[in-house]
């Protein structure tokens, strides 16, 4: 879901901002300046209560007849495979216009092909509030307790890297490469289940994002290894992001939290077994030696960063979303795009801005039942 057009570019929200993750002055006439990050100074989140959740694509109908008629009978509309295992592409249908019957077949899609990119989204009458109620659908929406938001939405994280970021562009690493496939703030006790994410401005090349089939990961394994796995728990945890955030002085609006997944987890709407640990958040398997869980999450995190077999990648434009299951895939940001101010009036400001809206989804389950604890 893209914004309206006719948003005013203004900072303006509910309370004061501790930070902005921009230089104002380099953004005047940028139409999606509202959606430019900002840190609100909340002293602190609730903690998120346990809850039921029922999965929009496990009460589906799995020929998705609602989505593929609207599909058909649309010119220009079309439905195409990014790879044969993981990813799909959507043109011609538009997000906004969605019944509630094929919300629940995209839901179902999604969780099968792991991401579905919509392209050309309609920009008129959409904005946070609109696109918000549209995510809420899925489920309870998620607040990154770290993380910038957008001025007044705090459940709409605005992810921007230009020539003016003081938040990201200081980011340094030591590793060979910036990727880092993960799936999104998988310590909460009931992570994510679907991620929404919008693209505002993107450069005109570089920027893309990939997306791995955890699922697919999965199988790729031998028996022996599937058997082993599905009897573990993995600690996920929230700790780094939050020293992260400490060191770049952003808030920290909740204590981190700590949770332990099974390593192997079981799709409430498909059946299928993932893989369910990731290299961002998750530190340790529970119940082994150190050098054992350095050595099998190693190898885990190696075969999820090369499975090209497994992975689609995207290119981004104006107007493209992204809706993808953290449940079923990892997915990582490529930034091999130069940002930079252009001297030029006339040329563009090279920089990439998007925001995501996450919904929290089930207590994770395994197999034979097992259970996240914490």
């Amino acid at each position: 879901m893209t914004p309206s057009v006719g948003e005013t570019p203004s900072i303006a929200h509910n309370g004061p901002v501790v930070r902005q993750d921009f230089d104002s002055g380099l953004h005047q006439k940028y139409r999606y300046a509202s959606y430019l990050p900002v840190w609100n100074p909340i002293t602190e989140l609730e903690a998120l209560e346990p809850f039921d959740f029922v999965d929009k694509g496990a009460v589906a109908d799995k020929a998705k007849p609602h989505l593929f008629s609207a599909l058909k009978t649309r010119p220009n509309a079309s439905i195409t495979k990014i790879t044969p295992r993981v990813g799909s592409e959507v043109k011609g249908l538009q997000l906004s216009q969605l019944t509630d019957e094929q919300k629940n077949e995209l839901a179902l899609l999604i969780a099968e092909r792991g991401v579905v990119i919509f392209r050309d989204q309609d920009f008129k009458d959409i904005g946070p509030q609109k696109q918000k109620e549209f995510a809420q659908y899925f489920g309870p929406l998620h607040v990154h307790p770290v993380e910038a938001q957008v001025a007044g939405h705090p459940e709409l994280y605005s992810i921007y890297q230009g020539p003016d970021n003081t938040h990201r562009a200081k980011r340094s690493s030591s590793r060979l490469t910036n990727t880092r496939f993960h799936s999104d703030v998988s310590y909460e006790h009931q992570p994510p289940a679907y991620t929404i994410l919008t693209m505002l401005n993107s450069p005109p090349t570089g920027g893309d994002t990939a997306w791995v089939s955890t699922a697919a990961a999965y199988d790729r394994l031998s028996p022996p290894m599937q058997n082993f796995l599905s009897e573990l728990r993995a600690e996920h945890s929230g700790a780094r992001q939050a020293a992260q955030a400490q060191r770049e002085g952003h808030p920290v609006l909740r204590a981190p939290v700590t949770s332990h997944h099974p390593v192997v987890r079981v799709h409430p709407a498909t059946g299928e077994k993932s893989l369910f640990v990731n290299v961002s958040n998750t530190t340790r398997i529970i119940g082994l030696r150190d050098d054992e869980s350095e050595a099998l999450l190693g190898l885990l995190f190696r075969h999820l960063a090369t499975a090209l077999d497994c992975q689609a990648r995207v290119r981004w434009e104006e107007g493209t979303v992204a809706l993808w299951d953290n449940r079923a895939t990892v997915h990582t940001p490529i930034p091999d795009f130069a940002v930079e101010e252009r001297e030029d009036e006339h040329e563009k400001l090279i920089f990439r801005h998007a925001f995501r809206i996450t919904t929290v989804g089930e207590l994770p389950f395994g197999v034979d039942g097992l259970r996240t604890v914490w």
